[in-house]
């Protein structure tokens, strides 16, 4: 496997919304992505950061693997819709600063239309954290569709 290129690449997010911090993995339909969760950041409040904040992490995972998939075929990575999540299950209430977190997503299907569904995991130290299904929308032009042009 080629070297994974930075985050940055992959996924449009920018400056503080960037969350993850690199790639550890892509294969096939599978994507394995880290963040050392920050003690000071944008959702960094009473001693960590809220578990809701993972199914943000497992968007932007799944966004690596969307622009990792781009990247393939010579694309650039385009803006994606989180439509839905189901089942998001966290064990924990926050993650804490310092903690490094694996958050591993696999493509269960993809229509043609671009609306897909993702199995996503959050792991540290090899025990999983949180769980989901992730509902995404990636569509062929990101611009015409958010101004009603492409419906």
């Amino acid at each position: 496997m080629s070297e994974l290129p930075p985050v940055t690449e992959l996924v449009p997010h920018q400056g503080p919304m960037s969350l993850l911090d690199r790639v550890i993995a892509a294969e096939g339909e599978r994507l394995s992505a880290e963040v050392v969760v920050p003690a000071v950041g944008l959702f960094s409040h009473d001693g960590g950061v809220g578990a809701w904040v993972g199914i943000e992490y497992m968007a932007q995972a799944v966004a690596a693997w969307a622009g990792w998939q781009a990247r393939q075929i010579g694309e650039a990575p385009r803006i994606g819709l989180l439509l839905g999540t189901r089942r998001y299950r966290c064990d924990v209430a926050r993650f804490a600063p310092g903690q490094r977190l694996r958050i591993d997503i696999e493509r269960g299907y993809q229509a043609d239309n671009g609306l897909g569904q993702f199995d996503c995991r959050i792991h540290a130290d090899g025990v999983e954290l949180a769980s989901a299904l992730l509902t995404v929308f990636g569509p062929k032009d990101p611009s015409a569709f958010l101004n009603g042009e492409d419906v």
